[in-house]
């Protein structure tokens, strides 16, 4: 078989960043049974660590997001290798166009019909809606119109989102209606949609999909602060590993649910709830992807799973296998962003890493270290965290953390 793997993510091999370090295609594809090709951007070739003479094809391009480009390059590989059979994207922002590729020369896999069921906010609300769970009121944004019809029908305040988007990146709280037309003045209208603000906290549920929509491994776990107050607000962002409770089977059935309504299987998902003052559970939002931030990380040490070696068996095998979960671990892990003000060097950071016994993990920039804007949850921010211990001392240390961190910087002229 021949496989197209597309990658953006880099790979660090100084043992100090541990990002992506869990997506080993060299590892979890077999390049001797297979034929392995790659299409990368100048990032993502850093993340290539198989044998050159293993590998059967690599293209560089610019953009792997850039449809026409991704294309030609998938089809210069399928010239000079052969048809192609499966092509893999792993990383929420490659799913949708690899799909389009896909469609557009024939290969293999899911369409971007199918992948809308986890990357279109609109269509996954109405699959689990139908299903007969709540999920918060919402409309596209047809015309400013309409959307503002919506707003004056639902009430402020409100949540305009992009339709595909990941990481909170482009969501907006709406208070009032001046703030809305102002910006529905500003995006595309086709791209975006309006929700119900839905008070409770946050919840994520990571796990597995397997054949027939069961789940043979997810983990339940809830935020500290949330994604958006992190993206839009400069607020750090924690997640705490929920332990047994009637809570966490209610959650777990409700996923069991969202996953039999969408139809999802054989990959993984990261799932985001509301659970409200009153007990109810609303629908956030769903990905057919691995979480993002510290999660696969935390999972793999907790539960002893690396969930892209089930994704990419299951792609390249047609098959994967987990094992069973046993025991009640618990853990955490919290991100605290960037200081205002960037570029700036760093002065001081504090290290948390000996002031509490639960922290596994911990990534903070050094003295002297510039540290530039930009960057998603895998950037290097002021610090992060990944906690070991049981869910109660996780979040006390974590809100300690955060109360205590400090950094100094001073701003570095452009």
């Amino acid at each position: 078989m021949h496989i197209v793997v597309v990658n953006r993510w880099p790979r660090f091999p100084d043992g100090d960043r541990w990002d992506f370090s869990l997506g080993r295609f060299e590892e979890f594809i077999d390049h001797e049974r297979h034929r392995v090709s790659y299409v990368v951007d100048s990032v993502g070739a850093t993340g290539v660590l198989a044998d050159p003479s293993q590998i059967a094809g690599l293209v560089e391009i610019g953009d792997v997001n850039d449809f026409e480009a991704l294309r030609g390059a998938v089809r210069k590989i399928a010239d000079q290798v052969g048809p192609v059979d499966r092509l893999i994207a792993v990383s929420e922002f490659t799913l949708g166009i690899a799909a389009e590729v896909r469609a557009a020369l024939d290969i293999p896999g899911p369409r971007p019909e199918d992948v809308a069921v986890y990357r279109n906010k609109l269509r996954m609300k109405e699959l689990i809606a139908e299903a007969g769970l709540r999920v918060p009121a919402f409309d596209s944004c047809d015309t400013a119109e309409s959307a503002v019809a919506f707003a004056r029908g639902t009430g402020f305040p409100l949540i305009l989102k992009p339709v595909s988007g990941a990481a909170s990146m482009g969501v907006h709280r709406v208070d009032d209606a001046s703030t809305l037309t102002t910006l529905l003045s500003r995006i595309d209208l086709a791209d975006y949609e309006l929700e119900e603000f839905i008070e409770g906290t946050i919840h994520h549920v990571d796990g597995f999909a397997g054949e027939d929509a069961q789940i043979p491994f997810m983990a339940v776990s809830r935020y500290i602060n949330d994604c958006l107050a992190f993206e839009a607000g400069g607020q750090p962002l924690g997640s705490v590993v929920v332990q047994a409770s009637p809570l966490r089977n209610r959650i777990e059935e409700y996923a069991r649910q969202c996953i039999a309504a969408l139809g999802m299987s054989s990959m993984p998902f990261h799932l985001e709830l509301f659970v409200t003052a009153d007990g109810d559970l609303v629908f956030l939002e769903i990905a057919g992807r691995i979480g993002g931030a510290e999660v696969p990380y935390l999972t793999e040490k907790l539960f002893g799973v690396n969930l892209f070696q089930p994704w990419l068996e299951s792609l390249c095998e047609g098959r994967a296998t987990l094992p069973p979960m046993s025991g009640d671990p618990s853990g955490g892990w919290l991100i605290i962003p960037k200081p205002k003000g960037l570029p700036a060097r760093v002065v001081s950071v504090t290290s948390m890493r000996e002031t509490f016994g639960t922290v596994w993990r911990e990534l903070v920039p050094s003295p002297d270290d510039v540290m530039d804007p930009g960057g998603s949850y895998d950037a290097v921010h002021s610090g992060r965290f990944i906690l070991i211990g049981d869910e109660a001392t996780v979040e006390e240390d974590i809100r300690k953390i955060i109360a205590g961190f400090h950094i100094e910087t001073v701003p570095v002229p452009e």
